[in-house]
């Protein structure tokens, strides 16, 4: 590399780590709370910085190579944070550089996540998930846009899928837009996108393999179903796995390529479960033939006629099920966002998966066996209470971290 070059790399990393770290941008005041934490069991000492606040609803976010922060809020849409520190709206609501008609905003639903296609470079392409209303009754779907050059707005709408089915009317269990999931990612080892939807309070979508409900899709830049999916005789060829409830959570694990999904359950065990091409989640809550269930959903109560509750994972009727890596002793606490910690910079914690919880209000850190099973566990200490809507790595190495609050953080391994 000619040294003019080395030196233009390395003035450009230490702008983007001071603007990361802390600077103030044009729209958001960002501050820093940052007292190093010890932590229990040899992980490593952690600050915590304010990158920005006052946000509303922020869902995801995504880094491009350039450094630059892409980041959704449900009710506004997408927005980037320039390394820089300056902030532009892209795509959304009013004020945004493109305003998209047809999305809304309505319970749970709106604009989720978002990711960048691993050719970025020279694509620019960017895609999100959002609730619209171009279908009738509306639904989910996943947007791809282009981002120009300078990060001040898109153009090239393409929706690559468009049929995600939307809770459209209120029911016993929950408002009209619950349980969209939304978490889109694309893997690193296939280069495929994957995309988790949700089963919208209706107890026939996550064992229906003819609609994409209750599920987690494979697709390719276009939309189109990845080969090697292996969805059942049937089924739609875009699925990857069926059976969930309303996975928020989907992670690749360094070096082998394993991957994980991460789902709050209903009233009890939330679960880690590690996913298999053609795979069943094991979440049926429609009523079984003598059980009757308010809006035909048992999620909440009991769809066995011996009245136990319903299981998220129902190994007796499908003894096939893909089995929980780990369900939180039980109990449900809103899991959602997780991400694998990599780098040595995390010293004992080097592989380990970290999970966020929005109800639970904190992050907690998994070790795995090679064979994808939770061996032990252990809380970030320090932090403070709130809902972790996203935690996605930095490209310094940090662990960024969205809450329902407005805030996004930096968490950083202290020196």
């Amino acid at each position: 590399m000619k040294r003019s070059t080395t030196i233009a790399l390395t003035v450009f990393i230490a702008v983007y780590l001071i603007a990361v770290a802390g600077g103030c941008n044009q729209n958001h005041n960002a501050s820093t709370a940052t007292a190093p934490s010890a932590t229990k069991g040899g992980g490593p000492g952690l600050s915590r910085s304010v990158v920005m606040s006052g946000l509303s609803n922020p869902w995801d976010l995504a880094f491009t190579p350039d450094g630059a922060m892409l980041f959704t809020e449900k009710c506004r849409g997408l927005s980037v944070r320039r390394a820089n520190g300056t902030v532009q709206r892209l795509f959304g609501t009013t004020g945004s550089a493109v305003v998209a008609d047809d999305l809304f905003c309505r319970g749970q639903s709106g604009m989720h996540g978002v990711a960048v296609d691993p050719d970025f470079a020279g694509n620019r392409f960017v895609y999100v998930y959002m609730a619209s209303k171009r279908n009738k009754p509306a639904t989910n779907r996943v947007v791809r846009l282009t981002v120009d050059r300078g990060y001040t707005t898109v153009n090239n709408r393409r929706d690559i899928v468009t049929d995600i089915p939307f809770k459209n009317s209120a029911n016993r269990w929950g408002g009209s837009g619950a349980h969209s999931g939304g978490r889109i990612r694309f893997s690193p080892f296939d280069g495929f996108l994957y995309v988790t939807t949700g089963d919208n309070h209706n107890g026939q979508l996550p064992q229906d393999l003819t609609r994409l409900g209750g599920k987690v899709l494979r697709i390719d830049r276009d939309g189109a179903a990845a080969p090697g999916n292996k969805t059942p005789a049937g089924g739609d060829p875009r699925i990857f796995t069926y059976g969930h409830r309303n996975v928020q959570g989907i992670t690749f694990r360094p070096g082998t390529g394993q991957l994980f999904s991460c789902e709050h359950g209903p009233g009890h065990s939330d679960e880690v479960t590690l996913l298999i091409a053609g795979g069943n989640g094991g979440w049926d809550p429609k009523p079984e033939p003598g059980v009757s269930c308010a809006s035909d959903y048992c999620g909440y109560i009991s769809n066995k006629p011996d009245g136990t509750r319903t299981p998220m994972t129902d190994l007796a009727k499908f003894p096939n099920a893909l089995r929980p890596s780990w369900n939180n002793n039980g109990v449900s606490e809103g899991m959602g966002p997780c991400v694998f910690l990599s780098g040595a910079q995390w010293k004992a914690w080097d592989g380990r998966l970290a999970v966020g919880f929005l109800r639970g209000a904190r992050i907690e850190i998994l070790q795995l066996d090679p064979a994808g099973k939770t061996t032990g566990n252990t809380t970030i200490p320090g932090i403070p209470s709130e809902r972790m809507r996203t935690l996605v790595p930095g490209p310094d190495g940090a662990l960024y971290v969205s809450t329902d609050d407005g805030e996004l953080w930096r968490l950083a391994v202290s020196p």
